[in-house]
């Protein structure tokens, strides 16, 4: 992990594919509490290393080296970290500057918002080798994407450029490759700079409710709502506005 301003960058660094071997999801952990621990840091970016790979995938020889049940452990612990990602404090951009197969883009689902270069390739190819997704593609693809389009994608197996991403709203903003850090880190500087409690309360509120009827998620809303704005950055953001200058947040 580096830092860069209030930005921190989580590289995904393993050779040959950046696969998502369990090193990878500890390491992934780690690097995220100690974003959530310094309230310094107001945002994160996830990418891969190189120009080819953000993650090409979960590293199959995991799953044959350590059988069923361990493989199963080990597939609920990665769904674990993909929620635990919405409930950070603090957004996470993925910059997915290569493939984002599997795993890899399961992974990039779970993160806030998504930066593609224009030579990323994407897509959930498990159906060929006669398993499913297990991070969460079946679940977070359909809730991005529609149903239709994503069991297209689920149930052929095949990968689409970031341009179709992008239409499919599974991506957000699509640059050219030797733009997309510059993009990111733009990006993640102009979240890092939003107050940060009602970044986290959005956070919370969006990961809550979304699934639930719409009477539910506006319950979840109104209690996010009424937190912050009893806080002081909401005092400060009001006074601000009014005084018509640039609010500067406490996070309390």
């Amino acid at each position: 992990m580096k830092r860069e301003g209030q930005v921190a960058w989580i590289t995904i660094d393993h050779p040959p594919a950046n696969a998502l071997s369990q090193e990878v999801l500890a390491g992934l952990r780690s690097a995220f509490a100690q974003v959530e621990a310094d309230s310094s840091l107001g945002a994160a970016v996830v990418t891969g290393a190189g120009d080819r790979f953000f993650v090409a995938g979960a590293d199959i020889g995991e799953f044959t080296a350590v059988g069923p049940d361990q493989t199963r452990a080990n597939i609920a612990d990665g769904q674990r970290l993909t929620l635990e990602m919405g409930l950070q404090r603090f957004p996470i951009v993925a910059a997915i500057n290569g493939f984002a197969l599997g795993g890899g883009l399961e992974l990039a689902m779970a993160c806030d918002l998504r930066l593609a270069s224009s030579s990323a390739k994407l897509g959930q190819p498990e159906i060929l080798l006669g398993i499913i997704p297990g991070w969460g593609g079946t679940q977070r693809l359909p809730r991005l994407v529609g149903r239709g389009r994503a069991l297209e994608l689920l149930l052929t197996g095949e990968q689409i450029g970031a341009e179709r991403a992008l239409e499919l709203g599974l991506v957000n903003r699509v640059v050219e490759p030797d733009q997309l850090q510059a993009a990111a880190q733009d990006l993640a500087e102009k979240l890092a700079r939003q107050a940060p409690l009602a970044v986290a309360a959005i956070k919370r509120a969006v990961s809550a409710g979304l699934d639930q009827p719409l009477a539910a998620g506006l319950g979840f809303e109104l209690n996010e709502f009424d937190a912050t704005f009893r806080s002081a950055d909401a005092a400060e953001g009001i006074t601000a506005f009014l005084a018509k200058r640039q609010a500067q947040w406490s996070g309390r």
